[in-house]
């Protein structure tokens, strides 16, 4: 005869675990395929010429973006420069400049950890990402002096990398990435960034995420346990 347990907790508990598994799997897989990301990054940023912190790389494909590490590295790549004018070079490469002092790379980090951990904090990263671009933005204008500039340079950075696949991580902020027409919007209508914003919200993700995690695991210890006292190894 099935009881109770056998129709309901049981396969509830393997759906339960089914799921934790899948969340786990996926979050490993991409911590190491961002980890292989980040290395493939340092490594050709390594052998390109270096000026300072900025770093050429020879490629068809244009792409630039804010590498974290020691030291910090603004990687360009030459199809890239071919894209751009010198002004708009220097604007783009104070936009980089920005993600890397800020230490946007956390945040980022942050939002994409939460976002494997709960999918309903997923909508959450894009958000993230995009506070991060828009604070980008604005050190960048207020460095070159030049709003109308630093849209011009974004705008054009984007459309002409739109088309390729980068294979930087995820967590290496660039110029291209977000919404760019409400960003180049946004600094043409002279829209300011919310300042001090990032380290709170970055910190409350984790918090989710945390909190989710050890939810979970809670969760998964309490069925098993039902399903331990249902099948009468455990008394309640």
């Amino acid at each position: 005869m099935r009881t109770a347990s056998d129709l309901v907790v049981l396969p509830a508990a393997a759906v339960s675990v089914g799921a934790l598994a899948a969340c786990a799997w996926t979050l490993v897989r991409s911590v190491l395929r961002q980890t292989r990301a980040f290395r493939t990054a340092r490594t050709e940023a390594g052998r390109g010429p270096a000026a300072g912190d900025l770093c050429v790389v020879d490629s068809v494909r244009p792409d630039a973006y804010a590498l974290p590490g020691r030291p910090h590295r603004i990687v360009v790549t030459t199809a890239m420069l071919r894209c751009l004018d010198g002004p708009e070079r220097e604007a783009l490469f104070a936009h980089e400049r920005a993600h890397n002092d800020g230490g946007h790379h956390y945040f980022l980090a942050a939002a994409e950890l939460a976002a494997h951990c709960h999918p309903a904090l997923r909508p959450v990263r894009e958000s993230i990402r995009l506070a991060a671009e828009r604070a980008a933005d604005e050190a960048a204008a207020a460095r070159v002096g030049d709003r109308r500039l630093t849209a011009r340079a974004i705008a054009r950075a984007a459309l002409a990398s739109q088309a390729e696949h980068s294979g930087r991580p995820a967590f290496a902020a660039a110029a291209t990435t977000g919404p760019v027409p409400q960003r180049v919007r946004a600094l043409l209508a002279g829209a300011r960034a919310p300042r001090r914003a990032g380290r709170p919200v970055a910190a409350l993700l984790l918090v989710c995420a945390t909190v989710s995690c050890v939810a979970a695991a809670a969760g998964l210890a309490d069925v098993h346990h039902r399903v331990e006292i249902a099948q009468g190894d455990q008394s309640p």
